[in-house]
């Protein structure tokens, strides 16, 4: 949800999720039509990998393997790695030599690749061009030698790097610039199926607006765009016709929101507002702030942005040909679906709850958040007065999936965190299914709940004034976090007193 989820349809996309079948940002179909040009090359790449491995040891089956001096357990004769390599542009001309990670993971040695994201390089010149990958995948125990050393012949600085027991998260919001690994998929560079893709200035321009978010640090002041009368023209189109629904389908606290960005911000048909107008508003009614980002970002990494009330925020357009159309999240479905919830209190508390539940939680925990941020952030209907309405920003920015979700075709389910963390989603056509919640306070409660079964070493706390997160792992931090809640409690109850004695 793209959190951020692709969506191959005509809606907006949204935030992506992390299931191993979704998340490569690769698309299969390719990776298939390769492993067909390239099989005849599997030996003569094992024979030659095996020529350079400089003596690396062998061992049978079902005993521990070192490569690089790091120990791989086996599991049924499979190892999972984690590895991190460059792309160079200069070397490897971009994403050109792709095909090659595929002949060798998928052809030469039958690999399955788990995960996959992109950044920039840490010391690259050029953030748009060169770039770090990080994957997880699986191969045969026996082929793991093999297999790092023909990686090693196509790609810069192939590193092993461990499985961590509790992952890194930022602690402090500037960390938020660590939060940085885009999902390369749906790519107007990569992607064929993509509305722009054979149009050059649109991609030009994608890279221009894209190396903006690439270069902003938090605390910068935000990049403003001069947008054209073309993307203006698309941007009046999708806002017109999403306008003249919204007042049956979309909930109170949407309108509300929304009403308040028209007077406020700019708002309307006429221009794109700016995201350094919108943060402000933001920033001043529910404390949340925007952050610009190139394209899709791993569920990890957009889901810690939430903990710190930080949106990241694309600023890009969707091509002209496909205005009703966006295979990834752009400006409409950002500024259309998202800020309108983000500036009531109840959703941006929500928000924020369930990326500080991400925080340091293990990635099949990682998977569940995303996929109940895809069925309540994204895509949640609520309760109100007796009727169903919208509040999920995937509707709200998608004029036929929000007329679809309200009406008698789809299936409803009570909101129910177990059950819903588990649910398929449909990322192809309309949702078969969606959840609806007695309340938007409802659905808090009871995601509350849920993220106490997390299984974490520690609890967390956000400190609004330094924009910092407390880690609770020691005793003293909890026994001080007890004082300052208690003298809060005394200010409370003297404010009850006075009213009382009034």
């Amino acid at each position: 949800m793209a959190v951020r989820c692709g969506l191959k349809r005509p809606t907006p996309a949204c935030r992506p999720r992390t299931h191993t079948t979704h998340r490569t940002p690769m698309k299969t179909d390719s990776s298939a039509n390769q492993a067909a040009a390239f099989g005849g090359r599997r030996q003569s790449l094992i024979e030659d990998a095996r020529r350079e491995r400089g003596g690396l040891p062998v061992g049978p089956p079902g005993h521990p393997k070192t490569v690089d001096g790091n120990v791989f357990e086996e599991k049924e004769g499979r190892a999972t790695l984690n590895l991190l390599f460059a792309l160079s542009s200069e070397k490897n001309s971009g994403f050109f030599k792709t095909g090659k990670i595929f002949e060798v993971m998928k052809v030469t040695f039958e690999a399955k690749l788990l995960h996959m994201e992109s950044r920039p390089g840490k010391n690259s010149k050029n953030s748009t061009s060169d770039l770090e990958f990080f994957i997880k995948c699986e191969v045969h125990s026996s082929d793991v030698d093999v297999f790092i050393n023909s990686l090693r012949r196509v790609v810069d600085n192939v590193k092993y790097t461990p499985e961590e027991k509790v992952p890194w998260f930022p602690r402090q919001i500037k960390e938020l610039d660590r939060c940085n690994l885009l999902i390369t998929k749906f790519d107007p560079d990569m992607d064929k199926d993509h509305p722009g893709y054979t149009d050059q200035e649109y991609r030009k321009r994608r890279a221009f607006i894209s190396e903006l978010a690439f270069r902003y640090k938090q605390g910068d002041l935000l990049p403003e765009v001069e947008y054209t009368a073309e993307e203006t023209a698309t941007w009046r189109e999708v806002y017109k016709k999403l306008r003249s629904i919204y007042p049956k389908l979309a909930c109170r606290q949407f309108l509300d929101g929304l009403q308040q960005l028209e007077r406020e911000c700019g708002y309307g048909e006429e221009r794109i507002p700016q995201l350094r107008d919108v943060s402000a508003f933001l920033k001043e009614k529910t404390g949340f702030q925007l952050h610009p980002v190139a394209g899709l970002l791993s569920a990890r990494d957009f889901l810690a942005s939430l903990a710190f009330r930080v949106f990241q925020c694309t600023q890009y357009i969707r091509h002209s040909s496909a205005p009703m159309h966006s295979p990834e999240p752009d400006c409409c479905h950002e500024l259309l679906g998202h800020i309108p919830m983000l500036a009531d209190k109840e959703f941006a508390q929500f928000s924020q709850e369930i990326g500080l539940a991400s925080l340091g939680a293990s990635q099949e925990d990682i998977e569940k958040l995303s996929t109940l941020y895809w069925f309540t952030v994204e895509f949640g209907l609520c309760k109100q007065n007796g009727t169903v309405k919208a509040y999920g920003a995937g509707l709200l920015s998608s004029y036929g999936e929000l007329v679809y979700a309200l009406s008698n075709e789809p299936e409803y389910k009570p909101f129910n965190p177990e059950e819903t963390a588990v649910q398929p989603y449909q990322d192809q056509t309309y949702q078969p299914v969606y959840f609806v919640s007695d309340s938007l306070e409802d659905a808090k409660i009871k995601l509350r709940k849920y993220s106490a079964t997390i299984e974490r070493p520690f609890a967390v706390r956000y400190e609004p004034f330094t924009c910092a997160v407390d880690v609770l792992d020691q005793p003293s931090k909890i026994v001080n976090e007890l004082r300052r809640l208690r003298e809060d409690l005394k200010t409370l109850q003297g404010a009850l007193e006075k009213l009382s004695s009034s």
